[in-house]
Formats: C-alpha cells, structure tokens, sequence
C-alpha cells in the first residue's frame, strides 16, 4: 500500500498524473513535463518531495557519528549552513548521498536522505551508532517543498519578513512562512536554479493553506506544480547524480566525481581505508556527461557504451532529451582511457548506435 504525502489531495484536484516512487504515491507530472521544466528554469515551480527522509542527530557525540558515517567534513558546518555529503560502506561503495544540516541547538543536526532509501539508511547509520548520539526518524511528520525558479524568491518573499535574499547558496534560515511558524528556508534545491527546499512540520502547519499560500503569492510570475519528471529533467541537464542509477552501492565516489566531498585529512570514517586504496590504484573507470551528436538520438538508463569498433566500454547510467538544449543528454560509466572530455563514444540505441560528445556537465551554462 502507498502511502501518501499530506499534499496528496491536492496532487489529485489538480489533475497530477500519480505513480508510485519510493514506496509513496507521487506526481510524476501535470500540464507536462516540457511546461513544468520550462516554469523552473525561466519563472517558479513547486514539488513535492516530502517523500524525502530527515533523521535528527542530536547528543554529546553527535557530530563524531556524523563524521564517522559520512565523507565530507562535518567539523566544518556552523549553525544555518548545510553540506553535501556522502555515506560509504567499507567497500567505498555509495550508501546514499545526503544532506547535513547544522542546527541552532548544540550538537544537533539533521540528516536529509533519498526517499527510496529511508529504512535501509537508517537501518544502517544505527548499526554504526557506537557514540553517545541520538538518531530519530523524523520523515513521518516533515513535510518538504521545493520552490525553485528565478521569481522563487519574489514567490516566498511575499510570505515572510525573513530577508531572502540573504540566504546564500547552502545556508538556511527559521522563520515564519504564511503565517506558520518554525519553518526552514534552505537555499538548496536539484534544479540548478535559484529557490528554497521548505522544511515544516504537518502536525504544527496546515501544510494545504501553505501550499495555496505560495500559488497565490506566485500566480503573476505563471507558478506551476511540478512532477517527478521534470525534477530528473532538470537536474540531469545540472549532472546532478541520482542514487539508484548513476551513485550505488557498486559505485565509490572518486569514479563518480565526487571526489571533491571526500575528506581524507578529516580523520577516519567508514571506507576510507578501501577509497584510499583506489585512491592510490587511480579509477579504472570514470562517470561523464554527454551530449548526443544527432538530436533524434535520445539516451536511455541501461543502454551499453561502445566505442567505434562496438566494443563494450560502459553504460548509461541517466539519459534524458534535454528540454533546454533540444537535444540527448546523459551520464555514464566509461573505462578510465575514454573518459576525456571532448571524445567521441558511441551509445547503443536499440540496433543502432549514435555518437556523442564526452562533456563535463552543467549541460546548460548558467
């Protein structure tokens, strides 16, 4: 049985086309994907993402939990920012990637987590729980909307005496939304736009009066609700990674360009050992973008990687038709020789293949 967001109602009154995704029923689109991608990257659009999970860290040894579960480094987070990261396994390979914030109160953070992966992270971030630190599962009663666009910020504004355009990039601000209070503005978001992720309690908001105080707010600026497909739209033409298709538990960070949230100098934390090792062996493989060479070639999860001979060299991880560009995008695996950016590979389109360009992504310039 699915469960439901609280904007479910919602969802349906206004003709959401609902699929199941992460053990919820969710919106994979409205008036159509190419309208709700077009909204974001030139207006405002909403999701819903409360199928998000958010753990709270809190007590003495909280950040020591934090920074032995996780790669990047904790230590670094004062109160209002937040950091990407990544947990591992002791094989390196990808736990999930996540969300650290820092809290106002001491020692106490918030762990925001893929939907899909909810049970099994928590699930495993106790296993390793040897500190004095409390884990609580707090996805049941959060709700989670991302406004993102260029007017989100006009959009919000109208709903808060909080100064937004304060708020940089990885920081976030309390406050009050529409009237309720207690709400988290962070300026984080999967588009590659400008916009705020909302935190706020069901229990405590009425999360329907919010959701309709930000179409009101937004309606000059053509505010649209948007799906699940126009949120992997988006942020494939970012080369955001997706866990379950481009990041897994058979992938490590260093192959999949994430290199830069490794914090080896940090001190230990779980798969530095085996990642310091590929560190040293150096990648036999390398997670790229690409862009089709020929516009009616659209790139596809699964599709093989070939060179120009038809010799396996890796996989699509993510492909989509690039709604900006109007044109195939997608990442993959290729062997560590191919990887360069600016080379030719070639991907097998059912019996045919077509070519496409090695590009390091954002596929759109920003």
């Amino acid at each position: 049985m699915s469960k439901k967001t609280p904007f479910h109602a919602i969802h349906q009154k206004e003709g959401g086309k609902l699929v199941e995704f992460a053990g919820f029923e969710m919106p994979v689109q409205y008036k159509g994907i190419k309208v709700e991608h077009a909204a974001v990257r030139e207006n405002v659009g909403v999701f819903d993402v409360s199928h998000m999970g958010e753990f709270y860290i809190h007590g003495p040894e909280a950040l020591d939990l934090i920074q032995h579960i996780s790669v990047n480094d904790a230590s670094k987070l004062v109160p209002g920012k937040a950091q990407y990261t990544c947990m591992c396994y002791e094989d390196g390979g990808i736990v999930d990637d996540m969300i650290v914030y820092k809290l106002f109160a001491d020692n106490e953070y918030m762990l925001v987590v893929n939907g899909a992966n909810v049970e099994k992270d928590l699930a495993w971030i106790h296993s390793r729980n040897n500190f004095d630190a409390t884990v609580v599962d707090n996805s049941e009663n959060t709700c989670l909307l991302a406004v993102q666009g260029p007017k989100s910020v006009q959009t919000l504004q109208k709903l808060t005496d909080l100064d937004l355009s304060e708020i940089s990039f990885y920081s976030y601000k309390m406050g009050a939304l529409a009237g309720f209070e207690n709400v988290v503005f962070s300026a984080t978001g999967y588009t590659g736009e400008k916009g705020f992720e909302l935190y706020f309690d069901k229990n405590t908001t009425d999360p329907e009066a919010i959701w309709n105080a930000i179409f009101e707010a937004g309606e000059e600026f053509g505010i649209e609700p948007c799906g699940l497909g126009a949120r992997d739209t988006l942020r494939l033409e970012m080369g955001f990674a997706l866990y379950g298709n481009d990041i897994t538990k058979d992938t490590h960070p260093l192959e999949a360009r994430l290199g830069w949230v490794t914090k080896f100098e940090k001190g230990d934390f779980v798969g530095k050992e085996a990642l310091l090792k590929k560190k040293e062996e150096g990648n036999t493989r390398q997670l790229v973008g690409f862009v089709m060479n020929d516009e009616r070639n659209i790139p596809r999860h699964g599709y093989e990687i070939v060179d120009e001979s038809e010799n396996a060299i890796g996989e699509v991880t993510s492909g989509t038709m690039s709604i900006t560009l109007s044109k195939g995008i997608g990442m993959g695996y290729v062997k560590k020789e191919f990887a360069t950016e600016g080379n030719t590979i070639h991907i097998a389109i059912r019996k045919k293949t077509g070519a496409a360009t090695i590009t390091r992504p954002p596929f759109i310039k920003k």
